[in-house]
């Protein structure tokens, strides 16, 4: 096709791709469907795109899942999953190891597979999907324990379940060389993350930068370059890719907001792109046979390995049973499913393709099934909070030649920074306020100003006193007034 045609087919997917997540909301579906969807018209079936290559779609679809994992690790507040680490870090592990094996067999014994393309399947079924979780989660209104918990398991349970893929789909036998490499491909990856993580905030930290568009660059450019040092040293690219958004996402990032608010935009391109290339790939011609096949491990799935997995992995946790109920049911599944089995493919697993389309039908019904549900689900089990979660702004510019930093801070709705004065806020030293915006307008404060919701005020701040000044308006934004100097926000 002409360059022209075909810029001209790409703005026009990604302006309908933006355009339903609005329909999708109305109608009550998860987006990814309508994005399959258009995949599905501009295909062999409708318009008559023909495109078959599984291995740029495995290349493509890695690439967006890196820039997907960006955009969670960057949006992911420390304070909010740090409660749930060890269960998320679970439910990445241990949660994977059994889901496999209950799927391994139940597969084995149902559909008359071999073991080892059973356990191929299971694995490819195993990883809930970031793209879903990440977009669906955060607008249920459920606790900040099983956000967290589930944000982490569909950040870090990519890299496992990779690695699970490619050794089942090889001709390789199993010895005690693979988990040996499993542990050096996790452990080197996060390693990598965290040292990527934490020098490209400290570096963007002490920079002005010309322009303040260059950060959010820098800050996915930083964390791409994590998955490419990651591959290069035989380690987990995924992993290090998420925990270095992570750690950068919860440094003293310039201009936070703005990174956090560009990266949520380039994740959403990453989902419109990677589930309509998915829709253009498949043959909807080979559905049909695969819908039985689907529905089996659907109910395998759903109904005894993704509940027995959660069980294991929380119980040592005491999680209560409505919360562990919550997260059997949420285990989304989305695009990475597909992209693990077209990887499968690729590496040449017997019925490759076959396991393609099962996935897809699958993703599709259990998208349908457990998307469409949740929100009930999660009133039912009386795990849905009644007041929507809020977070306070807080975003920071560097003053370079200064030696400080601009904090500009936004009082947010049901805020007790809300009928604070100044004098009470006890800024340590070496930061003031400077400048209040009230309905638009802008004044010089003093001690005696009273904030109110929907205030905007600046904060000038050394760089030594920086991440004092923040962590004490977080917290007299949680907890009022008389909240102690320097405590804990996240308490």
């Amino acid at each position: 096709m002409a360059l022209e045609l075909t810029l001209g087919i790409v703005a026009a997917v990604v302006l309908v791709g933006v355009l339903a997540v609005r329909a999708s909301v109305r109608l009550g579906l998860p987006s990814l469907l309508l994005y399959l969807g258009i995949g599905v018209v501009l295909g062999e079936a409708v318009l008559g795109i023909q495109f078959s290559d599984a291995k740029l779609t495995e290349s493509l679809g890695l690439a967006a899942l890196v820039l997907i994992l960006v955009e969670g690790g960057l949006t992911t507040r420390w304070a909010a999953v740090r409660p749930a680490l060890g269960v998320g870090l679970a439910l990445s592990t241990v949660a994977v190891a059994v889901s496999i094996g209950v799927l391994g067999v139940g597969l084995h014994l149902l559909l008359d597979l071999d073991w080892r393309t059973a356990f191929l399947w299971g694995a490819v079924l195993s990883s809930t999907d970031a793209a879903a979780v990440f977009s669906v989660l955060r607008g249920i209104g459920v606790g900040k324990r099983l956000v967290g918990a589930l944000e982490l398991e569909s950040g870090l349970n990519d890299a496992p379940v990779v690695i699970a893929v490619v050794v089942l789909a090889s001709d390789a036998a199993i010895t005690w060389v693979q988990p040996v490499l499993v542990v050096y491909e996790l452990g080197v990856g996060a390693v990598i993350g965290i040292g990527l993580g934490w020098a490209s905030g400290w570096t963007l930290h002490r920079i002005a930068l010309p322009s303040t568009g260059l950060y959010p660059l820098a800050a996915i450019a930083a964390c791409v370059l994590a998955y490419a040092a990651g591959q290069t040293a035989h380690a987990s690219g995924l992993l290090a890719t998420y925990v270095a958004a992570l750690v950068l996402g919860n440094s003293a990032l310039p201009h936070r907001d703005g990174v956090r608010s560009f990266a949520e935009g380039t994740g959403w391109l990453a989902q419109i792109g990677l589930f309509v290339l998915l829709g253009l790939y498949v043959s909807p011609s080979r559905l049909l046979p695969a819908l039985v096949p689907a529905l089996v491990a659907g109910a395998v799935l759903l109904l005894v390995a993704r509940p027995l997995s959660v069980l294991a992995a929380t119980t040592p946790f005491r999680m209560p049973w409505r919360e562990q109920a919550f997260l059997s049911w949420s285990g989304l599944r989305g695009a990475v499913p597909i992209v693990l089995a077209l990887i499968a493919f690729t590496e040449g697993a017997p019925g490759g393709q076959t396991l393609v389309d099962v996935v897809f039908v699958l993703v599709v019904v259990l998208t349908l099934l457990q998307g469409t549900t949740l929100p009930w689900v999660a009133r039912m089990l009386k795990v849905s909070r009644t007041v929507e979660p809020r977070e306070m702004a807080v975003d920071a510019a560097p003053l370079e030649s200064l030696g400080a930093d601009l904090l500009q801070v936004t009082v947010p709705v049901g805020s007790l920074l809300r009928g604070v004065y100044l004098r009470e806020l006890r800024l340590p030293k070496g930061a003031t306020v400077s400048l209040v915006v009230r309905a638009g307008e802008a004044f010089t404060p003093n001690l005696e100003t009273r904030l109110r919701e929907g205030d905007q005020f600046l904060v000038v701040t050394t760089q030594a006193a920086r991440e004092a000044a923040e962590d004490r308006i977080r917290a007299v934004d949680l907890r009022g007034r008389l909240a102690r100097w320097n405590a804990d926000p996240a308490r």
